[in-house]
């Protein structure tokens, strides 16, 4: 007597096994969730990017513009 698992428990076998089909909403949502992870990825490349150099992202303006004013004001103040 050899019993099979699908004639014993049709339902729970069915309900067990994967549907291949994947539904609109889920083909949407495995796609957002790819975008996301991209995006996170390219933001985590970035920060570890300024920690290496963090002068180069920085426009040199912003750290030279002490040396174009008088300098004895700073000294002082």
């Amino acid at each position: 007597m050899s019993y099979s698992f699908d004639n014993t428990l049709p339902g729970l076998a069915r309900a067990m096994r994967p549907d291949p089909a994947l539904t609109l909403e889920q083909k949407v949502a495995f796609v957002f969730v790819f975008f996301l992870f991209v995006f996170l990825g390219l933001l985590i490349i970035r920060c570890f990017r300024i920690l290496l150099d963090p002068y180069r992202s920085m426009p040199s303006s912003t750290w030279t513009d002490y040396m174009e004013k008088d300098t004895f004001d700073y000294r002082f103040a």
